[in-house]
């Protein structure tokens, strides 16, 4: 069985103008729970099916993957690790992403950290489906975890990949 090369072309455009809001646009007036997992799905809604139910982000709360809402509203910090949690749990552990916080929070900013990954997952996401032939170089350091980070996204972004090939050869054989 093989792809058809307009269902390749038609991946390709389905992420082709796929953009994750940078740290400076994610709203910093708090959302609400509901909001937040809305928020979240929309920004996600090209690439993942679901990103994350309130109910899983009340459990990362709990886990403490993230900290806890205050006055039940989640801030542009915890958003942005939400979103990074959306894109990488299928691919890393629970645990494993509570370290990768942790880790996050002693090396970088929040903003420098969030801001690299959605250069790096755009960057991925462009090579992976076929848009650009090469993977820039993206960012200006050179560390180990940097380089963890770089290997989650694109294990994250070839599975993203598959389901939607996946997904593209159940439809053409319905």
């Amino acid at each position: 069985m093989k792809m058809k090369d307009t269902t390749k072309q038609l991946l390709a455009d389905s992420v082709k103008d796929f953009r994750l809001p940078r740290y400076h646009e994610i709203p910093n007036v708090g959302l609400y729970l509901e909001q937040t997992s809305k928020y979240i799905a929309e920004c996600l809604e090209p690439v993942l099916e679901t990103a994350l139910t309130s109910s899983m982000i009340s459990n990362y709360v709990k886990k403490g993957l993230i900290s806890s809402p205050v006055k039940k509203q989640y801030d542009r910090e915890q958003i942005a690790h939400l979103m990074f949690i959306a894109l990488a749990k299928s691919v890393v552990s629970l645990d494993n992403l509570c370290l990768f916080i942790r880790l996050q929070e002693k090396t970088y900013p929040a903003e420098r950290a969030y801001n690299y990954l959605c250069e790096e997952f755009e960057n991925l996401l462009a090579y992976v489906f076929g848009i650009k032939d090469s993977i820039a170089q993206v960012g200006v350091d050179s560390t180990d975890e940097k380089m963890m980070l770089r290997n989650t996204i694109i294990t994250a972004v070839h599975k993203i990949y598959l389901d939607k090939c996946f997904e593209a050869l159940a439809a053409e054989n319905e």
